[in-house]
């Protein structure tokens, strides 16, 4: 696609990776046939086609308007679009690019405003953890919008105390030890039973990526140098690998490399860590032979167990297939829903909050694909998913960790 930047964007750091990504895009239309808000709106412009094409004028110099921040605002940011991408656009990089432009350009109204900086420095917040024990507390006499983001409180188990000589750093992330903290301790327990130490850097907070998908891209980055100053000593003394448990805060640490590339003090070390970064899935042909033997009998007992692989996990990190496979090598009859399984669950972050409407009706879109499969529980790889999908379902929903834990334990 050829493009003609405005002189305000030629030789920028933004302007110039715009460029060579727009340069990729032959307009085949690919992408619309997998992209969850054009199948739902029916809009060119609510797809990554015609997105990129807002995009590549606002770079052109045209002024953009509440309407296009609207289109923008209604990506899910799932990469889903580069996965079917004949041509390699990195759809996610650009959009960050453009609604950083169009938000500098368009003022957002009041309300929006407000709620925007409320996720932004809430879910970040140290008073993040109390005001959820408070939620849970009187959990039941919330009303239903506000009760579908508070999960039921939540028993996290004990941390494994024993050392070995393998050693991983974990990301114990912002919101998750106060809405799901039995994930954490649950993957300490998994990876200690396959001879692997689990440690975390105290001082490590959000991945950043909070704030950078709401625009407030220098506080993101803030966050991501803090974490790399956090977990540099434990790198120097040799860990083995960064693993994160939370596949939406995945794809972020394994872009610090390229988010920090033009930092000239953390470039480096951002590389580095992002080379480090594994998802959890990433560590099961590790876990997998250690673990053979002991869970096989629990595992089947469980019944059919349907699988919701996140979009930060399969298009962002472009990791499939993992965890069906090595789970279903220790007895669990995993299954992926035959239809629509490359589709967004609808909760993309800070999505469900800022877009409710259709965040609600892709969550009972996945729902029903899933209970297609009659699953005695779902399970995913992601908190915010995790979190979506259960606030429209009785069928329990769990990360894939916590049930090979809970076989573990039952087997000990």
């Amino acid at each position: 696609m050829q493009t003609q930047l405005a002189p305000q964007f030629q030789g920028t750091p933004e302007g110039q990776e715009a460029e060579a990504i727009l340069r990729k895009c032959v307009h085949c239309g690919f992408c619309t046939a997998t992209c969850p808000t054009y199948q739902i709106l029916g809009d060119e412009l609510d797809g990554p086609r015609g997105r990129i094409y807002l995009i590549k004028q606002v770079l052109e110099g045209a002024q953009p308007t509440r309407k296009t921040q609207l289109h923008l605002d209604r990506c899910l940011t799932c990469r889903n679009c580069e996965s079917t991408c004949p041509s390699g656009v990195q759809y996610g990089h650009l959009v960050d690019i453009g609604r950083k432009i169009v938000d500098g350009q368009v003022e957002r109204p009041g309300g929006e405003k407000l709620l925007r900086g409320a996720l932004s420095h809430g879910l970040n917040s140290a008073l993040f953890a109390p005001a959820m024990k408070l939620g849970q507390s009187v959990r039941a006499l919330l009303p239903r919008k506000l009760r579908d983001k508070v999960p039921a409180p939540q028993s996290a188990g004990t941390w494994p105390t024993a050392t070995h000589e393998r050693r991983v750093l974990m990301l114990a992330g912002c919101v998750q030890p106060a809405m799901q903290p039995n994930i954490n301790t649950a993957t300490a327990r998994v990876l200690d039973a396959a001879g692997i130490q689990t440690v975390i850097a105290a001082q490590a907070g959000c991945c950043g990526g909070v704030k950078f998908h709401l625009n407030d891209q220098d506080g993101g980055l803030s966050q991501m140098r803090a974490n790399i100053d956090a977990w540099w000593p434990y790198i120097e003394q040799g860990v083995e690998a960064l693993v994160v448990n939370a596949s939406g805060c995945g794809v972020t640490v394994k872009e610090y490399g390229h988010l920090l590339r033009h930092d000239p003090e953390y470039a480096d070390k951002a590389r580095r860590i992002s080379e480090l970064t594994r998802d959890l899935s990433e560590m099961l042909p590790d876990i997998v032979p250690a673990l053979s033997g002991k869970v096989e009998a629990a595992a089947r007992d469980l019944g059919t167990i349907a699988y919701h692989p996140p979009c930060t996990l399969q298009h962002g990190q472009q990791l499939r297939g993992g965890v069906e496979q090595h789970l279903g090598q220790l007895g669990f009859d995993i299954r992926l829903s035959p239809v629509e399984s490359h589709l967004c669950c609808g909760s993309a972050g800070t999505y469900s909050v800022l877009q409710p409407e259709i965040s609600g009706q892709l969550r009972e879109r996945k729902l029903g694909h899933l209970a297609a499969l009659q699953p005695r529980a779902i399970v995913s790889a992601n908190v915010g998913c995790i979190t979506h999908l259960q606030s429209g379902t009785d069928t329990p929903v769990r990360h894939w960790v916590e049930l090979l834990d809970q076989c573990l334990a039952q087997a000990t």
